[in-house]
């Protein structure tokens, strides 16, 4: 009888084991729930927090910014996608940067900057965006007689006007003799912060000109209580992010050479610090030679916060939603990972807290349409 009972309780033993396991493990289907880029492209809740607004002057917005500064523009399609677009073999940062000179001609006016806003805020609507946060350099816009404070009202009158929330980022310019004009930035930064502008940010030549050489910059920034982000690890090594870092940043622009140094990814994971990736732009600047390079498992498996993000549209090409297809076809993420991306982003921005709230939401419903 014990021999019957011993063995009638290990065939009840073993099937609850199995039971235990089919319940812990979900079927092959289930386990995986990858997200197709079909259905990527008809989410209709992305975000953007890296996009320059010179380097994401679409063909059609140059034409129609031409037009209303009555500016001469006899170019074709292609012409003008010559100018606007790097070529394959860019070497460089410093090479891809050569494309900003020409978009920047239609950006001098303060008419030129309040329409760029609108017409690229509008194009994203269409694309499925549902905020956006756009940076500029206000010294760059002055070549025709512009103040940076003129480009920066021109830029607030383009946001209240515009098809979706935006945020604006001030970008201040690296080298050794604009100084001056980086001071100018910050302080108008501050003035307006809460007013139209959301944080700055130090964009330009980062191997040229290192990341730690501005810390004077975001020290004002600081104490006048004015958000910031910072372009590092780059086209700069690890060191340029350690200095962001020092500088107190809670978001680094791009930041994918952290990789190089593994106690850095563990702080950027510990500080709770956000990357702005921009995957084309870093395949265009030659950091990675294919998109299966990309450090995105790298991150994620190491708890650091990611974004995706395009850079610069005309520039490289791209979107929002071009950037997490060509993610997908090579790390094949599931519904969730794609979901708590695009929730990173809204964390992560300089959107207030209430719409912040509302972001949140409509990124949960759409996803749970396909879940």
């Amino acid at each position: 009888m014990k021999k019957w009972y011993k063995l009638i309780l290990g065939v009840v033993v073993a099937l609850m084991a199995s039971c235990t396991t089919v319940e812990d493990n979900p079927s092959p289907g289930e386990e995986q729930r990858v997200i197709t880029n079909e259905q990527l492209a008809d989410l209709g809740c992305f975000t953007d927090l890296h996009l320059h607004l010179d380097g994401s002057l679409s063909i059609a917005a140059v034409r129609q910014l031409a037009d209303i500064q009555g500016i001469a523009l006899d170019m074709t399609d292609d012409e003008l996608r010559e100018k606007l677009q790097v070529e394959e073999g860019c070497r460089d940062l410093n090479q891809y940067l050569e494309k900003f000179d020409f978009p920047n001609t239609f950006l001098q006016t303060k008419e030129g900057i309040t329409e760029s806003i609108k017409i690229l805020a509008q194009e994203l609507k269409d694309l499925g965006y549902i905020y956006a946060e756009f940076r500029y350099a206000p010294q760059k816009h002055c070549e025709k007689g512009l103040t940076q404070r003129e480009v920066i009202e021109a830029s607030i009158e383009g946001k209240r006007q515009a098809a979706i929330p935006i945020s604006l980022i001030l970008c201040c310019m690296r080298g050794d003799e604009n100084h001056e004009q980086n001071l100018e930035t910050v302080n108008l930064a501050a003035e307006y912060v809460g007013k139209g502008i959301d944080a700055i940010d130090i964009a330009g030549a980062e191997a040229l000109f290192p990341t730690s050489g501005f810390a004077d910059l975001f020290q004002l920034a600081k104490k006048a209580g004015v958000p910031y982000t910072i372009h590092a690890g780059e086209a700069d090594g690890p060191e340029s992010v350690v200095a962001a870092l020092d500088f107190g940043t809670k978001r680094i622009g791009h930041g994918v050479r952290s990789t190089e140094d593994p106690s850095l990814v563990q702080r950027l994971a510990a500080e709770g610090v956000t990357l702005e990736c921009c995957p084309t732009s870093n395949l265009n600047t030659a950091i990675f030679s294919s998109i299966d390079e990309y450090p995105l498992r790298t991150f994620m498996s190491q708890g650091v916060l990611v974004t995706v993000n395009s850079d610069n549209m005309s520039v490289s090409g791209t979107n929002v939603i071009r950037e997490f297809q060509q993610l997908n076809t090579a790390f094949h993420l599931t519904i969730d990972e794609v979901q708590q991306l695009l929730l990173n982003s809204v964390n992560a921005s300089f959107a207030s807290e209430s719409l912040k709230e509302d972001l949140r939401k409509v990124v949960k419903e759409r996803v749970g349409r396909i879940r």
